[in-house]
């Protein structure tokens, strides 16, 4: 069950959850693309590398996560007695959907009225059900099925578990790169920037930088840092539907806070300028996705001349019709 005050993760459990997803046929080692910086135009003195989990296994980073998490589900949910709930505004539930499908557990996912229609047919189709509800409704409602009906709630973003799961996203950067200087991820409820910041600093890149970038209309985890505390997101105002959680987790404030050097802020018209430049190169990303892309296209990220720079692409689901609005 969830546990709000968990410990940090250890390197010991980052490899022991990063082995379980390298076994698991259901997440891949995805591709990154090196030596970027002139394919975009940046100074000639950045040394650009995309990581693409735009071409994970459901179109995002998700299943690292789950798959770890999915290890401790209780007897009783594996047997079919007992509903397994989460919320998500969309790639989280995706992936949620389809790995629960495929061992035949029975599935609710909570999406905020926000989420776009067409997220919902998707998780739909996997066999889950769906429940919608405002945003800041959306763990009052968990709280009660998990009392009165007896689910067992699988949080989207602020599980331990699910933190160590994504850090299997810092070891393949490490694996593919090396010893990068800057690492950049999106952010929304933490728990993949967490993770993966967690494996490369504990792997012993302490002087690798790792950045989080958030949208301005949905900068939890940036405003929790300036308070020293955990904040909820009282006004969503992003077409980034999944960097927009209700409010930033304990864990992932507390892993953000050990193990995250800063988070920056992109506009929604910067994130629209991010797409449509990879699109430009050939990839699909989300506005979600787009990012730590959106952060150094506008010069967010400090100290960039003459560094290896991962940027992670972290979704492409997007739709043909919600690609050409943003195109025009």
């Amino acid at each position: 069950m969830y546990d709000p005050d968990a410990p940090l993760v250890t390197l010991d459990e980052l490899k022991s959850a990063n082995e379980v997803v390298k076994e698991s046929p259901h997440c891949i080692h995805t591709p990154m693309l090196h030596h970027m910086q002139e394919k975009f135009g940046f100074d000639e003195s950045i040394d650009l590398h995309l990581k693409l989990e735009n071409m994970q296994i459901t179109g995002s980073f998700k299943p690292r996560g789950i798959i770890y998490q999915l290890k401790s589900v209780p007897e009783k949910a594996i047997s079919g007695e007992q509903t397994l709930v989460t919320m998500s505004a969309g790639n989280y539930g995706k992936a949620f959907a389809y790995l629960t499908s495929l061992q035949k557990l029975k599935a609710l996912v909570l999406m905020p009225v926000t989420a776009p229609d067409n997220r919902e047919t998707l998780i739909k189709g996997y066999g889950a059900d769906v429940l919608r509800c405002p945003s800041s409704e959306l763990q009052p409602t968990v709280d009660k099925l998990v009392a009165e009906e007896s689910m067992h709630f699988m949080h989207s973003f602020d599980d331990a578990r699910l933190l160590a799961g994504h850090g299997s996203l810092g070891f393949e950067i490490l694996e593919d790169l090396g010893d990068p200087d800057i690492v950049v991820v999106c952010c929304g409820g933490g728990g993949l920037l967490g993770g993966t910041a967690a494996a490369i600093k504990l792997s012993g890149k302490s002087s690798t930088r790792v950045y989080g970038v958030e949208p301005e209309g949905a900068s939890a985890m940036y405003r929790s840092r300036k308070n020293g505390h955990p904040v909820k997101e009282e006004n969503i105002n992003t077409i980034a539907a999944g960097l927009a959680p209700p409010y930033a987790g304990p864990n992932c404030f507390r892993h953000n806070m050990e193990f995250v050097d800063d988070m920056l802020l992109v506009s929604d018209d910067e994130l629209v300028k991010a797409m449509k430049t990879l699109y430009g190169a050939g990839l699909v990303v989300e506005p979600s996705g787009s990012a730590a892309f959106a952060a150094l296209q506008n010069n967010k990220i400090p100290d960039v001349k003459g560094k290896k720079v991962v940027i992670v692409l972290t979704g492409g689901n997007v739709t043909p019709q919600e690609l050409c609005k943003y195109m025009n």
